[in-house]
């Protein structure tokens, strides 16, 4: 059973201990003197001008919400298409509930103005 897991632990190891080597790394190489453009609020840029707190659009987040959805489903949709021949009657029942599910979740989004540019 160790030879069949052992894999996996492995992995999951690497996983859980490299931001904390990362981490430890960026600790070791970075400057630890403070000038006034590391002090200043936009280190990469100049002092804003004007009024730095304005109101964000959520229509864009909506937007981008739903393109991750969908695209997700192509992930899904994929890998079923492939192996269509050997998954049987059952899986094309299970793809059009997937599929429906979908659906309804874009319908609702509709009906609820989330898709409409404002």
């Amino acid at each position: 059973m160790l030879k069949d897991f052992g894999g996996i632990g492995l992995i999951m190891i690497v996983a859980f201990l490299f931001p904390f080597m990362a981490l430890i790394a960026s600790s070791l190489v970075q400057t630890k003197r403070l000038t006034n453009e590391k002090l200043s609020p936009y280190e990469c840029g100049m002092d804003t001008i004007g009024k730095t707190w304005v109101q964000f659009k959520t229509s864009y987040f909506l937007y981008a919400l739903a393109f991750v959805v969908f695209d997700v489903e192509t992930v899904f949709i994929y890998p079923w298409a492939v192996k269509f021949q050997q998954l049987g009657p059952a899986a094309f029942v299970e793809m059009f509930v997937f599929i429906g599910i979908l659906l309804v979740a874009l319908v609702y989004a509709w009906k609820k103005g989330a898709l409409a540019w404002k």
